[in-house]
């Protein structure tokens, strides 16, 4: 599936329970029918150099465009957005169009 991607990599705050965050998402992401699928990770690999203390990825796919905007601005997404702010320490957020180069067997 190509699709429009919404990647999130982020380091948690030291205090936060990630299960809750986790199960918070997973949540949010069961109601809104926009997003296609979702996939997330914990890095249990990556040279601290080099993951520059990001720990977890989170990767949602949405048709078009048009479902990744009705992602944002819906009711479940901005309310748990503002708990998930506060649980993040540092973050990077990547949208765009993919292009499929492989695709899954």
């Amino acid at each position: 599936m190509a699709g429009f991607k919404h990647l999130v990599i982020v380091k948690f705050k030291e205090d936060v329970v990630v299960e809750d965050i986790l199960k918070g998402m997973q949540k949010l992401v069961s109601d809104i029918d926009a997003v296609k699928s979702f996939e997330w990770g914990q890095d249990i690999e990556g040279e601290e150099m080099l993951r520059q203390g990001f720990t977890h990825a989170f990767l949602m796919t949405f048709e078009d465009k048009q479902g990744y905007t009705a992602f944002v601005g819906h009711p479940c997404h901005v309310e748990f957005s503002a708990t998930f702010s506060t649980a993040i320490d540092k973050i990077v957020l990547l949208d765009f169009p993919s292009v499929v180069v492989k695709a899954a067997t």
